[in-house]
């Protein structure tokens, strides 16, 4: 994908700050927090949302609207911090995750947050990486035990001042992790879901805390008010980033592509795919010369929904305590059972200028 002049311009400042370009912009250039469109009202969540399915059988997740075997208590999710470099694909478990965000971290790589409670079976996850403050704000929205391995200083400030609940291989959960032989240090940390669970309850941390769930549809119910779109990119920073989703009619799931190539999961060849993906737009600072970001999870901001071969646009919005929610016209959306992707992309030099698909507005 070729940058356009402004989006080089924000490329050309993480990577300065990471240390991997020489002259692209002052240091005060790289403080100048991203512009953001101010001219759209933030919607709120309807307090009257829209009925979700009557469950039938066993529990449905709050997080997929999918049943599960009746027997099944569901567990505390686990908030897994997964490694995005390109020496790190294909990872594992990154098909098994009930919702899957993709967000930018220093030096223009993205880390992706594989949130994970409803699968059945132990999960092999990884390779695992370390922690952002808004990185910890996403993963415990769901409820969820933080797990990563090592973090920013302003991440480990906020985990040992308000003692948060996590699983640090680094610290004192190094036990339920380990290193795989086939592959290269830092890429070769893993876990999987049956130590990580293990670890929380030996640690003493909640097996049961409050898990935010999300309004169903119901999976024969057809979208409404949206536009065609069976295929979109989504591109971050780097070309090596570049992102593609593709509908598939006869699982009426959106399957994701990473630079062209079909997005599979190490553990099973699995295709990595989501019945809802959200792209959303976000004030993205960089903080340091280390290229640390600071990343809007709060604030609301423009969005786009893709399901069933359709895209809504529409505001992404967040109140305390919860989790980020896709809106249009001020009332939650409601998503179809399944696998929910949500992609954080910056407002710089534009919303729009991260995503192609047919049809798409185009803006710089």
């Amino acid at each position: 994908m070729i940058l356009n002049r402004a989006s080089s311009r924000l490329l050309c400042s993480f990577l300065l700050a990471g240390g991997l370009l020489s002259a692209c912009g002052t240091e005060a250039a790289l403080n100048q927090p991203v512009a953001t469109t101010e001219s759209i009202p933030e919607p709120t969540v309807s307090s009257e949302p829209s009925p979700s399915p009557v469950p039938v059988g066993g529990p449905i997740s709050g997080l997929t609207g999918l049943q599960v075997p009746e027997e099944t208590a569901l567990p505390r999710p686990l908030s897994i911090m997964i490694n995005n470099a390109p020496a790190a694909r294909p990872q594992s478990g990154v098909s098994e995750a009930d919702i899957l965000y993709e967000v930018l971290a220093e030096g223009g790589i993205t880390r992706l947050i594989g949130v994970f409670q409803s699968h059945t079976g132990v999960v092999k996850i990884g390779p695992i990486r370390s922690i952002r403050p808004y990185l910890i704000d996403i993963g415990e929205s769901h409820g969820g035990v933080t797990v990563h391995a090592g973090g920013s200083p302003d991440a480990y400030a906020i985990l040992q001042r308000q003692k948060k609940e996590d699983l640090d291989e680094i610290g004192r959960a190094g036990a339920y992790f380990w290193r795989d032989k086939d592959r290269k240090a830092p890429h070769n940390l893993y876990s999987n879901t049956a130590k990580l669970r293990e670890g929380s309850e030996k640690l003493g941390y909640a097996q049961d805390t409050p898990v935010p769930g999300y309004l169903f549809n119901n999976p024969d119910a057809q979208p409404t008010g949206g536009q065609a779109a069976l295929e979109f990119n989504v591109n971050f920073l780097l070309k090596s980033y570049d992102v593609g989703y593709k509908y598939n009619v006869e699982r009426a799931t959106y399957q994701r592509w990473v630079n062209g190539k079909p997005h599979l999961d190490l553990n099973n060849d699995h295709p990595v795919e989501a019945a809802n993906v959200v792209v959303m737009g976000s004030d993205h600072k960089v903080l340091d010369d280390v290229g640390r970001l600071q990343v809007d999870v709060e604030l609301g901001g423009e969005a786009l929904l893709f399901q069933r071969g359709e895209v809504i646009q529409g505001r992404w919005s967040r109140k305390p305590g919860d989790i980020i929610r896709f809106v249009k016209d001020g009332k939650e959306a409601l998503m179809y059972p399944g696998v929910t992707h949500i992609l954080i992309v910056p407002n710089a030099p534009s919303f729009n200028s991260h995503i192609t698909y047919p049809g798409a507005e185009k803006t710089t």
